[in-house]
C-alpha cells in the first residue's frame, strides 16, 4: 500500500538504493575555505572565519549579534545562564522535543517542566502554557513567578520550533510577559524560518541554532546564540571563551566559564554553507510542495504544513498517520526498502531521567508522538 510513496521518494532522490533522512549538501566554497583555514594554521577558536561566519549569520537573520558556539546544546546552556536561570529554578518547555532542550536545563541545576504542543505547529501550545501557569503558578512580591507545588522559581520558557515550523510566538510571548518569564527560542531546526515576517530565533530575548551534520546548513558540529542586546552578546562571548581577560601577555580569567567557542575550521565550513542558505531553503520548500501534493486528500496520511503567518524552512518533512498501527507498518516497510524514515522523539517525560518531572496535560503530544513520521528531506 506504500508503493506510490516509495516510488515518489526514489524519484525525488534519483532512485538511490539507500536514502538518508537528512544529509549535508556541499556545492559551494566548502573545500576552498577549509584548505585556506588549514594553510593559515588557525584551526581553533581564533581565526577570520569565525568572525565572517558570525557577521553573515547576523546579517541573514537581521539581528545585531550572532555568537558562534561549539554546538546547539552548549548554546542552550549558555543562553539560560545569561538569562538568569540558576540552580533550583524551573524552566518550562515542551514534552515533544530533542533531549538536548531538557538536558541543557539540568546543566544549569534547574528542572524542566514539560507541557503540551499544538496540533498544527507541533510546538509549545500557548493555551496549555497559560492554563498551567494560571492553575500552578503565582507572581510573588519580588515580581518573580513561582510554582505553587514545588515552591521553586519558574525563570524561563523554551519553545522549540519543531522540524523547522515556527511556534505561535505572539501568544507565547504575551503569556510569558504576563508571568515574567524569559523566552529563549530553541531554533535549532528552524534557521531562516519566519513568523510574522521575523526570523525564528530573533523573537525572544535570545535564540539558539544548531549546525549539526543533519541541519539545513552544517559546520560539522556547531551552534550559535543570537540577540539584539549588547549586554547579553558581550556576556555570551565572555562566558564561552573561558572568561579570558584581554591582556598583552598574561593569561588571566575572572570567573568560572566555558570553552564553548566554535573552531575556525568549523566556521569555514559553515560560512560556505551559509552562503548557499537561500537556495537551500527554496529547494527544501519545493520538496515540501511535492510531498504535500503526494499526500493531498489522503485519508491515511496528513502532511504537516506551515501555519498561517509562518514560513517554514521545512527542515524535516513530516506526516501524521491515521493511527499508530499504520505508522509502525510505514516505518518498518520503508526502512526495509532502504528509505530512512523515523518516528518523532519519545516524549521527554517518559525518559528515565525525567520521569519524575512535573508535566501538564499532554493530550496532543501523546497522540501525535504515536503517529508522526519524518520523511527524507535532504537538499537535492
Amino acid at each position: 500500500m506504500f508503493d506510490e510513496i516509495i516510488a515518489h521518494i526514489r524519484k525525488l532522490y534519483s532512485r538511490k538504493e539507500n536514502i538518508n533522512l537528512h544529509q549535508p549538501f556541499f556545492a559551494g566554497n566548502e573545500k576552498k575555505y577549509l584548505i585556506d583555514t588549514i594553510d593559515s594554521g588557525y584551526v581553533s577558536s581564533i581565526g577570520e572565519y569565525v568572525n565572517l561566519f558570525e557577521d553573515l549569520l547576523a546579517k541573514k537573520l537581521n539581528v545585531k549579534y550572532a555568537i558562534a558556539i561549539m554546538n546547539g546544546t552548549a548554546a542552550l546552556h549558555i543562553a539560560q545562564i545569561v538569562s538568569g536561570v540558576e540552580k533550583g529554578d524551573e524552566v518550562i518547555t515542551q514534552a515533544m522535543t530533542f533531549v538536548a532542550t531538557a538536558n541543557s536545563i539540568k546543566y544549569c541545576g534547574a528542572e524542566p517542566i514539560f507541557l503540551d504542543i499544538c496540533k498544527n505547529s507541533l510546538s509549545l501550545c500557548p493555551e496549555k502554557l497559560l492554563s498551567f501557569l494560571e492553575s500552578e503558578a503565582e507572581i510573588k512580591s519580588d515580581g518573580q513567578c513561582y510554582n505553587k507545588k514545588t515552591k521553586r522559581r519558574i525563570k524561563a520558557c523554551i519553545p522549540m520550533h519543531t522540524f523547522g515550523h515556527p511556534a505561535k510566538m505572539k501568544e507565547l510571548l504575551e503569556v510569558c510577559e504576563k508571568y515574567n518569564l524569559v523566552v529563549i527560542e530553541d531554533a535549532a531546526e528552524s534557521l531562516m524560518s519566519k513568523y510574522r515576517g521575523a526570523y525564528t530565533g530573533t523573537l525572544g530575548k535570545l535564540g539558539i541554532f544548531s549546525f549539526n551534520g543533519n541541519k539545513i546548513i552544517t559546520t560539522g558540529g556547531g551552534g550559535a546564540i543570537v540577540t539584539n542586546c549588547d549586554i547579553i552578546a558581550k556576556r555570551v562571548k565572555h562566558l564561552t571563551t573561558t572568561a579570558k581577560v584581554p591582556l598583552p601577555y598574561e593569561s588571566q580569567h575572572d570567573e568560572l566559564a566555558y570553552n564553548y567557542r566554535l573552531p575556525n575550521l568549523n566556521a569555514a565550513l559553515g560560512l560556505a554553507q551559509l552562503e548557499q542558505i537561500d537556495s537551500f531553503v527554496l529547494k527544501k520548500r519545493n520538496i515540501a510542495k511535492q510531498y504535500e501534493r503526494l499526500f493531498n486528500d489522503n485519508d491515511s496520511f496528513k502532511f504537516v504544513k506551515e501555519m498561517p503567518e509562518s514560513e517554514s524552512n521545512y527542515w524535516l518533512n513530516a506526516i501524521v498517520c491515521k493511527d499508530s498501527f499504520l505508522r509502525d507498518d510505514f516505518l518498518k516497510t520503508l526502512n526495509n526498502q532502504g528509505i530512512l524514515v523515523r518516528p518523532a522523539w519519545n516524549l521527554l517525560n517518559t525518559l528515565i531521567m525525567y520521569k519524575d518531572n512535573q508535566t501538564g496535560d499532554l493530550t496532543n503530544a501523546i497522540d501525535l508522538q504515536n503517529r508522526i513520521v519524518n520523511l527524507p528531506s535532504s537538499v537535492v
